[in-house]
């Protein structure tokens, strides 16, 4: 009787230590997880840093310069239409 409890209590043991690995796996994939978001994160807040400064910038270059470049646009897109409806007349002949 003796003989069969050492034996469960060596298998609990063996259970315990793979148990305790696993635990310690785990535990490193979680530190490795929380420094890589870390990381992430850092690099978020440097490229939001990044482009808020850049749409300062603009923000200044197109008080700077005017607003003429909304009607670039819409004069670019009349044109592209224009061409378009052409080319449709044209190629229906």
């Amino acid at each position: 009787m003796h003989a069969d409890l050492d034996d469960e209590i060596s298998g609990l043991r063996s259970q315990v230590k793979q148990l305790r690995n696993v635990a310690q796996e785990i535990g490193s994939e979680a530190k490795f997880q929380k420094d890589f978001l870390d990381q992430l994160q850092m690099t978020m807040i440097k490229a939001q840093a990044g482009v808020k400064n850049n749409i300062r910038k603009l923000n200044k270059s197109i008080i700077k310069h005017g607003s003429n470049h909304i009607v670039h646009v819409v004069l670019f897109a009349l044109f592209c239409f224009f061409v378009v409806y052409l080319w449709s007349k044209v190629s229906r002949r």
